[in-house]
């Protein structure tokens, strides 16, 4: 028997931005990271996992949707009537997925499958029907793979206005909250397939995500690429083979692209601790997740599909075991299972995880080859590089605690196939290895003779392997060459390997690939191929040709053999591309009686899919004078002026959105710019029409103004750009929907760029901020000025941003709108590492890179929204402190939860209003389970005491907070002394009256004897909005460090004043440190003398010889450093002991009598440094949340 105690927390929020949005009479959340805290009390940390019984009570015409089952609902007889409704959630979850919806929906019940309901507002009820008849195909495909019954009691989408929304969808436990944007009727075709993998991958991460949750930051890689591997599965099984096939050769080479840096590694403990999530934003964010799905998928190529499948079913079934469930996966584990189910062998794995997962870059492979006629083989020669360098690869590998391989070898295990196909047949040859040397040549035998048959011999100077042969052939033979038997050679066929290959082969080897291989990818790679060739010849362009007008080769490929006719198209060629194009669009969409376009008809998707990019492909066309021609732009200003959609069944919206941006990719010249003012009455003609007659999400009215902006961008020299900031500018009227409104804000910030540089762009950005009510709205604007940022690059200079200007992004980095949105707060600080030069992330940056300043930690507090106090950030004392302390600590311990099993009662009372009021009722239940450590939540302590406390302090500490933190350099002594080092979570960035501000320095760190790259520094600033009254009379005191911004010299001036109040060694001390290196250093001199006489006469050329040679030489240069440093010590020192001397410098450092006494106690030098805090006194009387607590006592009965 057990002991618990129930709390009970009666609780209301005084400002209801953060976590919970109301707007008109609909309530929701958003699951931003670490928000959960801001809208109900709870541990908001992703190890902490319980049981939820919720009670929503709303007016009795709103519908109430959270997390788990619906119990029952209960209409009141208060006036005005109210409706409760209550839910249970039995299996333990986090509290990030913890959701709530409120409003006037409409339910819709799926008609296959009564556990799943849609709701929407009203108006988008018809489209809410036709959006979601798939989705159950998705739940029962899921299901039938993981051999399980869905593992919460039911599963609700509810479709929210778009400017509600922080992003398209949000995942909280059996519910998601996804924006009507994403709904589409029976009229709209370019919708269908985006919305469709959207809905599966929210339901797949409902299985991989928040029901199976990552044991480790650093295996959240592993929950993600499960999810995106079921929404593959989805994908291959309802939109085609083809599709799927296709989607993840465009994400491999994305990724293989990317994959250069730090940003990437998917399991890296010393970074994704301090990243709280934040790493999963952006591109950066999309890139990780696609190479955790091609990670994953080449772990199934080599196990084979069915045992992959049941691995995943072991995974749920352990988790919905009755007896012990285990919902946490880490790395480890399904490493082990691969192991286990997956039969592969432990070396292997050995090696797969820490170079894939742990590490960074992908393989480059360039091929080429010969054929021997006489002895019947192909002699392959390859070359393997990295995407990302070698020393910077390997230098994380060893950096890597959890790395097992540290041995340097950059490689990769396993080997990849080459397939070829000869006149006989197609074989496959899985020879080459993708580890050892760098350079391999390969043998690969071939299966077709030509012994039977004669040839012509060829003629005086062609190569008999015909790898030269990039003329055109005169007869239908499809080889390389007539003594060869191949037709083409493809590497690694089914994308065993996530890899960038650039393979060598003749022209004619290429359009064989492109003509008869049926695979999506080889299609793919032989376009590319032959649009990169140097010269063109006919049969190109007309294979090119021949595979867009094949109406039976995939859609999504011709596109591709579009836009390479439209590269290939030039003088050189007579402009055939061009002709291509517009004569197989004219044979498609145009009536040879009149020459004129036809009314529309979009029943066939595929077409219809290609010929709308066709009059992008001939907008990118360009001539000898770089400028668009005739032809081109007379061809899409006929398909606007006669664009007609009234027999059409289907929504032309996409296809006239494509045309006004192909009208914004043309170049104007002499010849064709008096086709502009047409092209322009056009696309005004359409604004006025979408304003009378809104399109589908105001995709006609976006890309007009996109295409305005872009012809103004390009005609500047000949019209005044204050005309078109004019005409855009009424577009970011507030009544506009966010679509419309965001796009124009993103055409004046270019054009303000483009007239008055990026300074001036970024005050607009700041102001647009500030106006933008959506949240969504907000991101899409910071991701648009971190581009502008980028576009700026290495030329951004201190005369391009003004000092006001980056104040004035700080202070909005520090606001409550950058508080608010998580998303935000994170490009506005990508803007900021984009202006200092460096990448817009924290992930990844080499320490060498940094300031040798230490860990920087500056916090913003800020007052809690429940009303109690933040807890302050004390500096670490070695010894408890002596008398009173100097402020008051309001900790969090009041409230705190016994370790044990908890029930805790917590109910909302929220003051009296006109409007719809929400009471909110959350109740832990008891069947919690056992909180893990926390990797980030304790402080190290050099003492036990102080260990535990420290932990103490730290949990209570936790609250609503923002940090940005510099780290120190890489450590190169595993002897230095460790005192302290805090890390504090984020702190809530806005500043009410009475905040205050506090500047410390929080630890010190004391090198070690022979180490003098060991000193490390850090310094926690708080700030408030309060000014600071007092200021230290020193300014170089290391008492404390005011100034965020203090140059390099001065940091270094502080850091060793700091060292040198530790280090007060007398004569004694100094006289046997000497004496000890005297020692040494014969020592040292006589062995060398004997290796150098004796042992290495003949090894002058050995490695060995030569890195202990290297070691010897740093490890001398350390000693020199060392005792450079203690001169400067001793020096500092004595300085600072006839300061001390003086009575005032007592007073203005009230903490220097205790340092001095543990200076002169016989512990180990240590440094103390007493936090100087000002606090002022609010202006204003507010009015605080109070806590009223009640713990009873209450046994548990075992059931």
């Amino acid at each position: 028997m057990q002991n618990v105690k129930s709390v009970r927390v009666n609780y209301w929020v005084e400002k209801m931005e953060t976590g919970i949005h109301f707007e008109d009479n609909v309530v929701h959340t958003d699951n931003q990271i670490r928000r959960a805290r801001c809208w109900f009390p709870c541990i908001d940390d992703n190890n902490q996992r319980c049981c939820f019984d919720l009670e929503f009570t709303v007016a009795h015409n709103l519908v109430a949707v959270s997390n788990g089952s619906l119990l029952y609902q209960v209409l009141s007889k208060y006036e005005p009537p109210c409706k409760t409704y209550v839910y249970r959630l039995d299996v333990p979850v986090t509290a990030q997925w913890i959701s709530l919806a409120v409003g006037p929906f409409e339910i819709l019940p799926d008609q296959h499958n009564g556990l799943i309901s849609h709701m929407c507002l009203p108006p988008n009820l018809p489209k809410l029907r036709h959006t979601v008849e798939f989705f159950h195909n998705a739940f029962s495909e899921y299901e039938q793979y993981l051999d399980a019954k869905f593992p919460f009691g039911s599963y609700n989408q509810v479709f929210l206005s778009p400017e509600m929304a922080i992003s398209s969808s949000t995942v909280g436990a059996s519910l998601c909250i996804l924006t009507s944007q994403v709904l589409f009727d029976e009229k709209v075709i370019d919708q269908t397939i985006d919305t469709c993998i959207k809905l599966a991958f929210a339901l797949s991460r409902q299985w991989f995500g928040v029901y199976i949750t990552p044991e480790a930051p650093n295996d959240e890689w592993l929950l993600d690429g499960l999810a995106g591997f079921l929404t593959d599965l989805f994908i291959k099984k309802f939109l085609g083979n083809n599709e799927a096939r296709y989607r993840r050769y465009k994400a491999n080479c994305a990724v293989c692209k990317a994959d250069d840096s730090g940003a990437t590694a998917l399991s890296s403990s010393f970074a994704c601790k301090d990243l709280y999530g934040t790493h999963s934003i952006g591109l950066l964010g999309k890139i990780r997740s696609w190479k955790s799905v091609a990670i994953l998928q080449m772990l199934e190529k080599q196990m084979g599909p069915d045992f992959f499948k049941k691995i995943l079913q072991a995974i749920i079934c352990r988790a919905q075991s009755t007896t012990c469930p285990v919902r946490s996966l880490s790395t480890k584990e399904f490493r082990h299972f691969a192991n286990k189910i997956g039969n592969l062998e432990r070396p292997f794995l050995k090696e797969f995880f820490p170079r894939w997962v742990g590490l960074y870059g992908c393989p480059v492979l360039r091929m080429g080859f010969s054929y021997n006629k006489r002895k019947n083989i192909i002699e392959l020669a390859v070359l393997r590089e990295c995407t990302a360098t070698i020393d910077s690869s390997v230098s994380v590998l060893n950096a890597n605690p959890d790395s097992e391989n540290r041995d340097g070898d950059i490689g990769w295990p396993g080997v990849m196939t080459v397939r070829v196909y000869e006149l006989d047949g197609m074989s496959d040859h899985p020879d080459l290895p993708m580890a050892g040397d760098a350079w391999q040549l390969l043998e690969i035998a071939c299966h077709s003779k030509l012994a039977a048959r004669r040839y012509q011999k060829p003629k005086k100077g062609s190569k008999p392997d015909g790898s030269d042969d990039n003329g055109d052939l005169p007869t239908v033979d499809m080889r390389s060459s007539v003594d060869s038997p191949l037709l083409w050679i493809r590497a690694d066929p089914e994308m065993e390997y996530l890899a960038e290959i650039h393979f060598n082969q003749p022209v004619q080897m290429w359009i064989n690939q492109l003509e008869k291989d049926e695979d999506v990818v080889a299609q793919a790679q032989a376009i590319t191929a032959l649009e990169s060739l140097p010269e063109l010849s006919f049969s190109v362009l007309k294979a090119l040709n021949n595979f867009l007008t094949d109406s039976k080769a995939f859609w999504r490929v011709r596109i591709e053999a579009a836009l390479a006719l439209a590269s290939t198209s030039s003088e050189e060629t007579d402009m055939a591309g061009l002709q291509h194009l517009v004569k197989f669009y004219k044979s498609r969409r145009f009536d040879t009686d009149i020459g004129l376009p036809k009314p529309n008809d979009f029943s066939d998707f595929p077409e219809y899919f290609v010929l709308e990019a066709i009059p992008h492909a001939v907008a990118t066309i360009r001539a000898a004078d770089r400028k668009s021609p005739r032809e081109a732009v007379e061809f899409i200003l006929q398909l606007l002026k006669y664009n007609d959609n009234n027999e059409n069944p289907y929504s032309d919206v996409f296809w006239l959105a494509a045309l006004v941006q192909s009208v914004g990719e043309l170049e104007f010249g002499q010849q064709s710019i008096y086709f502009l003012s047409s092209l322009l009455k056009r696309i005004d003609r359409l604004l006025q029409f979408d304003r009378l007659m809104p399109s589908y999400n105001g995709i006609l009215t976006i890309s007009c103004i996109r295409t305005l902006a872009q012809i103004a961008l390009k005609l500047s020299g000949f019209i005044h750009l204050d005309h078109v900031f004019e005409l855009i500018k009424p577009f970011r009227d507030s009544k506009t929907i966010w679509q419309v409104r965001i796009e124009a804000s993103r055409a004046l910030l270019d054009l303000e760029h483009h007239c008055n540089g990026i300074n001036a762009a970024l005050l607009l950005f700041i102001k647009y901020i500030e106006e933008e009510p959506s949240l969504r709205g907000q991101v899409k604007l910071g991701v648009h000025a971190m581009r502008l940022c980028q576009i700026q690059g290495g030329s951004v200079s201190s005369e391009d941003i003004k000092a006001t200007t980056l104040v004035a992004l700080l202070h909005l980095l520090e606001s409550r709108i950058a508080f608010n949105n998580v998303f935000l707060r994170h490009y506005l600080f990508c803007i900021l590492q984009v202006l200092a030069g460096r990448s817009p992330t924290l992930y990844g940056v080499p320490k060498e890179k940094l300031p040798c300043m230490g860990n920087v930690e500056i916090c913003n507090e800020q007052k809690n929204n429940f009303g109690a106090p933040v807890n302050e950030i004390r500096p670490p004392q070695p010894q408890p402190p002596m008398g009173n302390p100097s402020h008051s600590n309001h900790s969090h311990d009041n409230l705190a939860i016994p370790e044990a099993s908890k029930e805790v009662d917590t109910v909302s009372n929220s003051h009296d209003r006109k409007t719809a009021v929400v009471k909110i009722r959350v109740k832990q239940s008891a069947t919690s389970s056992k909180a893990e450590e926390a990797d980030n939540g304790t402080a190290e302590r050099s003492e036990g005491g102080e260990r535990s406390e420290g932990r103490r302090n730290h949990d209570a500490d936790r609250g609503a907070t923002s940090s940005v933190s510099v780290d120190a350099p890489q450590r190169n002594s595993a002897e230095a002394v460790s005192i302290s080092n805090q890390n504090i979570e984020e702190v809530n960035s806005f500043h009410d009256h009475g905040s205050r501000i506090t500047a410390s320095i929080g630890s010190a760190k004391i090198a070690s004897e022979g180490d003098n790259f060991g000193k490390e520094l850090q310094c926690t600033a708080d700030s408030g909005n309060a000014s600071v009254h007092h200021q230290p009379d020193d300014p170089s005191s290391p008492s404390i460090i005011q100034d965020s911004y203090i140059d390099a010299e001065a940091k270094k001036y502080a850091s060793l004043q700091t060292l040198s109040i530790s280090r007060d060694d007398g004569p004694p001390f100094q006289e046997k440190e000497k004496e000890k290196k005297k020692k040494s250093k014969k020592k040292k001199k006589d062995k060398e003398k004997k290796r150098k006489g004796e042992e290495h006469k003949g090894e002058r050329n050995d490695p060995e010889y030569l890195e202990k040679k290297r070691l010897k030489k740093e490890k001398k240069y350390k000693e020199k450093e060392m005792a450079r440093i203690l001169g400067e010590v001793k020096a500092a020192s004595g300085e600072l002991k006839s300061k001390k001397e003086e009575t005032t410098s007592l007073t203005q450092m009230g903490g220097n009598k205790q340092e001095a006494d543990n200076m002169n106690s016989s512990e180990p030098p240590k440094v103390v440094i007493s936090k100087l805090e000002t606090r002022t006194e609010p202006t204003q009387p507010t009015s605080a949340p109070k806590f009223r607590i009640k713990i009873k006592s209450k046994p548990l009965s075992k059931s």
